[in-house]
């Protein structure tokens, strides 16, 4: 197996600074005291320049905010919480898709580093895009004294984004296996899951720590739809995983009795492994190029009743 070169976690468009996002950033914090209702409302308007149908919804984006508001399922606060949710990937797929945990607590300065085998990886359980990869006792050394625990640990989408099912977990910093295929970091495969069916895939990658997406069908045909706020689409043909038949298996059997899931995996080589399960892509608020596929995904995600 190789070893992992030396790669850095890389931000998406929707992180990016710029006067627009500053201004949306600014509009957020003036409605943040609203109920959820309004400020799910107002935030899509000012996202995707329209109103949400909230109790109609049609498209994937409002099927999203539909869900917020009315599903809460016991069982979501597991499903998002990145630690919690091992239990579950080994209980219906097995234990050998389940990243290895090396530590998890909420102080960094309790981990007895010494045990923890380089490279890792470090990452809070409860959100995304936020995460360390460590490949030497320098790395530890800089992590433990810059600490950005704290600051992960303060991020709230149940707050910021209203997603209900994180207001359920226990957060905390989690340390696991840094993966790894060919000598770098793998591949991001987001499986969209609805109804137990498997309708496309959204490949994330890098070239040059330049992060790059492409969509494909589950027979692997590419679609023309992307974000154009997340990564650039990928400009060539993205070779079919070996692992893709697998891939789209283990996907539905891990979800098989959910209306709507996205599985995130990373193909290793050691094997598969799932990174995390996503209820709420982008927060419901994603762009669609072009926006039809926004209504098409709708049509593929049959919503259950409100859930009590």
């Amino acid at each position: 197996m190789s070893e992992p070169r030396k790669e850095s976690f890389i931000r998406s468009g929707y992180e990016q600074s710029s006067l627009l996002s500053l201004m949306k950033r600014i509009f957020w914090r003036l409605i943040a005291p609203l109920p959820d209702r309004p400020y799910i409302a107002l935030k899509f308007w000012s996202m995707k320049g329209a109103w949400p149908r909230l109790d109609a919804p049609r498209t994937f984006s409002e099927k999203v905010q539909y869900r917020k508001l009315h599903h809460r399922n016991p069982l979501y606060g597991k499903l998002v919480d990145k630690l919690a949710v091992k239990e579950f990937i080994a209980d219906r797929i097995g234990a050998q898709h389940v990243i290895p945990t090396y530590w998890a607590g909420t102080n960094l300065h309790d981990a007895d580093w010494s045990k923890i085998p380089l490279p890792a990886v470090m990452k809070p359980n409860h959100a995304s895009g936020l995460g360390r990869f460590l490949y030497t006792q320098a790395d530890v050394d800089a992590l433990v004294i810059d600490d950005p625990g704290p600051a992960w640990l303060a991020t709230d989408h149940a707050r910021y984004n209203r997603e209900w099912a994180y207001s359920q977990v226990e957060r905390k910093i989690v340390v696991e296996k840094l993966l790894s295929k060919d000598g770098g970091v793998p591949w991001d495969y987001r499986c969209f899951v609805f109804n137990g069916v498997v309708s496309h895939v959204i490949v994330d990658t890098r070239v040059d720590d330049r992060g790059y997406s492409a969509t494909y069908s589950r027979s692997w045909e590419r679609l023309p739809f992307y974000d154009p706020d997340y990564y650039a689409p990928y400009p060539g043909e993205l070779p079919k995983p070996d692992t893709l038949d697998l891939m789209v298996s283990l996907a539905e059997r891990l979800v098989h009795d959910l209306d709507f899931v996205r599985v995130d995996f990373f193909d290793t080589d050691e094997g598969l492994f799932v990174g995390e399960l996503t209820l709420y892509p982008g927060g419901g608020f994603e762009a669609f190029e072009p926006p039809e596929y926004d209504l098409i995904l709708g049509n593929a995600w049959q919503l259950p009743p409100k859930l009590p």
